[in-house]
């Protein structure tokens, strides 16, 4: 025979490994129904399933069986009783295959074989071999126990025992044989069903524990995302105080510088013309200033962007750069000239007017030239001069009295993931070129 399970599909009670270990197949506190209800069988089937014998054989006692038969069948059947009281009282203690299992098991095996053989109709006590056995039975003598039932069930069917002459022999051989295969099959279909009981209940804890894992991953991932605003709160706050502060010195402080120079001009004049013209030239900043701060308290976009695209601003901011520097100052387009995203105009404007300011401030140049490339999806902004230059490894992180200067073009650049180079040698200029992508005004 192959691996023998339970003759009787499902079997309440606990389930039992290849190395006679018990564990139970759900694995929780509260038991399934089914299993229940098998408990309440494994613990009154054997006396429900006795009377039904005695009751058969009680009828059938006058054809087959003799006085002498009769005393001894209620001298076992009282053994039967005695022996499933006993054992109702042990079973809890002795959970799963054990020693006092397989003496219960064999010694009822013993009074059923016994009654079979003196009323065949004891057969129906008999079959509680097929049930339970699991339970009671470790694996190795698992199949003798239950082979030892299929005897007892062979020799009610064929006509009792012992069989008469050969022929009952034959029948008896070839009813245990059928016995014998349905007992094979049925434990083969029942050692099925317990492999997929055993690989459920594993999946169903691996489940669980990934459900676990899974949760306590979403509750770390729910306080990092916590953090990570908090963080990205704090960054957007920092980089505003950033971009405000650079808004104010690309724009009303660079107008309040040009109004001083304008002004410092005037009071070291005397020729009226020339101061004429120097207030004027104030005037017109401090109203360009004023407009810049109006506009910065609104959305701090450009004043020079309100009607213009970026090419024509910068064109006006470099001719006015010029005028008021006395430097001659050139501006170039290359490429086809598109409207850009605001916030890309907006920087590149400021860049412009940054580098622009750095070269009328230190570099003392007497050209500069400018030039805006349209390249396929970059644009770059390129600002020269002739003047005296600088070392730029040299140059401080911040530069000026409080100033922005090149970090500050940087810091703009990097916003909308682009990029600002400085090439400056003492004595023959400098280059700064800006390079950021090519983001259509959205329309």
């Amino acid at each position: 025979m192959t691996a023998v399970s339970s003759w009787a599909g499902p079997d309440a009670g606990p389930r039992v490994d290849e190395t006679g270990a018990m564990s139970d197949g759900a694995s929780t506190a509260k038991r399934d129904p089914v299993e229940e209800r098998w408990e309440t069988f494994h613990h009154w089937g054997p006396y429900g399933l006795l009377l039904i014998g005695c009751l058969a054989s009680a009828v059938t006692a006058d054809l087959i069986m003799s006085t002498a038969d009769r005393w001894a069948a209620a001298a076992l059947v009282g053994g039967a009783l005695l022996l499933q009281l006993c054992w109702g009282r042990l079973r809890r203690s002795r959970p799963g295959p054990s020693t006092a299992g397989a003496v219960y098991y064999f010694s009822r095996w013993g009074l059923a074989f016994a009654l079979t053989w003196l009323n065949p109709f004891f057969a129906f006590y008999a079959v509680c071999g097929y049930f339970g056995a699991q339970a009671l039975l470790r694996r190795r003598v698992l199949k003798i126990g239950l082979f030892m039932t299929a005897v007892t069930m062979a020799g009610s069917q064929s006509g009792g025992l012992p069989p008469k002459g050969p022929t009952g022999w034959v029948v008896f051989g070839a009813v245990l044989a059928v016995n014998v295969v349905l007992l094979t099959v049925f434990s083969h279909l029942a050692a099925q069903e317990d492999e997929r009981a055993r690989v459920q209940t594993a999946t169903i804890t691996e489940l669980e524990l990934t459900n676990a894992r899974l949760q306590q991953a979403l509750d770390e991932n729910a306080a990092l995302h916590a953090q990570l605003l908090l963080q990205a709160r704090e960054a957007g706050v920092a980089d505003e105080r950033r971009r405000l502060a650079a808004e104010i010195h690309d724009t009303i402080a660079q107008g309040l510088a040009g109004i001083i120079a304008q002004l410092q001009v005037v009071t070291s004049s005397t020729d009226p013309d020339l101061v004429r013209e120097h207030l004027s030239s104030a005037q017109a900043l401090a109203r360009h200033s004023l407009g810049e701060a109006r506009r910065s308290v609104q959305n701090l976009s450009p004043l020079d962007l309100e009607h213009d695209p970026l090419h024509e601003a910068l064109k006006k901011t470099v001719a006015e750069w010029g005028a008021r520097h006395g430097v001659r100052a050139d501006f170039l387009v290359t490429g086809t000239a598109v409207q850009l995203h605001d916030e890309i105009e907006a920087t590149l404007l400021r860049i412009a007017q940054e580098a622009l300011a750095n070269a009328g401030r230190h570099a003392h140049a007497s050209r500069v030239g400018v030039t805006l490339s349209f390249m396929g999806d970059e644009v770059s902004l390129d600002v020269r001069d002739d003047g005296r230059g600088f070392d730029p490894l040299g140059l401080p992180a911040r530069t000026g009295a409080g100033g922005f200067g090149l970090d500050g073009m940087r810091a703009r650049a990097e916003r909308i993931a682009g990029s600002v180079t400085v090439e400056s040698e003492p004595g023959h200029g400098t280059a700064v070129s800006a390079r950021v992508p090519l983001v259509p005004h959205e329309h």
